[in-house]
């Protein structure tokens, strides 16, 4: 089968993966199509997650981190400019099974190329010294598949540990947690230091040397429709947030003159539908008044703010801010 291959330029996620899906969906199926992309500052969630339950909301607010859901299952895997991401799409030989390994070995083999022993472990990771570089997803539909993966060159590691950190006490959710893992850069393990852009242009000569391609330029109508996917999924609302499954989100900090409080809130397709307060405070009015002005809010710093406006906090908790209650929601 001919391979064609696109290198795109843009480092917005939602862009890219509406270009993958596009790719995947609309252009002609007589002939695979190989990928490298990057994505900048933004956490990309498996298709079955839980989007609350996999990031820290608080750390990803404050750094402008983008949350995009792809069409593959998986974990949830952090990006930045020294991560490199891959794409593979071609016929699934009449299968239903996902093969991870056929699309790993390429990377491995480029890195055994620079003198680096990379293997491909369990389900859908590669690893370095038994140290996770890279991890893949795939998407399997109509007799074709999608595969991705990620290739953790030079990744800033202690922000991909505050983005993706949950406090497990804090989110009891239906979806498919990631497993968390031990990681490494590709870079650190090179005997010869190279920039991500030469490893980028030696993994596309080495793909290109395996099976040989030419690349393909999307056409004025092929970007048209592209963006049309992207403002349509990959950067609504309703699909990274949206599509989540239920969850009970639990807040809880203890504060002087206070006490505890304690917030509990059912989270249902991106939307509040229950919420109930608990804790040893006092209060002059009962607090499900207060818990029902959140049902049907999106659970975003925005919407606990306008739905605390006006509101006497005191009332409901002795010795509780208006900004206190405030930022116990948003943590």
């Amino acid at each position: 089968m001919k391979l064609s291959y696109l290198d795109l330029t843009t480092t917005d996620p939602a862009w890219n993966l509406a270009v993958e899906q596009y790719v995947f969906d609309s252009l002609p199926r007589d002939r695979a199509y190989f990928m490298l992309w990057q994505n900048d500052n933004a956490i990309i969630i498996g298709k079955h997650q839980n989007t609350l339950a996999e990031i820290n909301e608080a750390y990803v607010a404050a750094h402008g981190i983008r949350v995009v859901r792809r069409l593959s299952g998986g974990g949830a895997v952090y990006h930045d400019m020294g991560n490199l991401n891959f794409t593979f799409i071609t016929d699934a030989a009449d299968t239903e099974q996902l093969d991870f390994k056929l699309f790993c070995l390429p990377v491995v083999r480029t890195l055994e190329r620079l003198g680096v022993s990379a293997r491909v472990d369990g389900r859908n990771d590669i690893t370095i010294g038994g140290r996770k570089f890279s991890g893949n997803a795939q998407y399997l539909r109509g007799g074709r598949v999608m595969h991705h993966g990620t290739i953790m060159f030079d990744s800033d590691l202690e922000v991909v540990g505050r983005a993706l950190q949950v406090d497990p006490d804090k989110v009891h959710s239906k979806g498919v947690k990631s497993v968390r893992s031990r990681v490494t850069n590709v870079r650190e393990h090179l005997p010869r230091d190279i920039s991500l852009p030469e490893f980028r242009a030696i993994l596309l000569q080495n793909i290109l040397q395996e099976t040989p391609g030419e690349p393909w330029v999307l056409t004025e109508a092929d970007l048209a429709a592209v963006a049309a996917l992207r403002e349509q999924r990959y950067a609504a609302w309703e699909w990274n947030y949206g599509s989540s499954p239920v969850c009970t989100v639990v807040k809880r900090r203890r504060f002087d003159g206070c006490g505890l409080v304690e917030v509990y809130l059912t989270v249902e397709r991106g939307l509040i539908t229950g919420a109930a307060f608990r804790g040893d405070f006092f209060s002059a009015v009962e607090p499900e008044e207060l818990a029902a002005r959140l049902t049907g809010l999106r659970p975003e710093p925005a919407h606990y703010e306008a739905a605390l406006r006006g509101v006497d906090v005191p009332r409901y908790f002795t010795g509780l801010t208006n900004g206190q209650l405030l930022s116990l929601l948003c943590e």
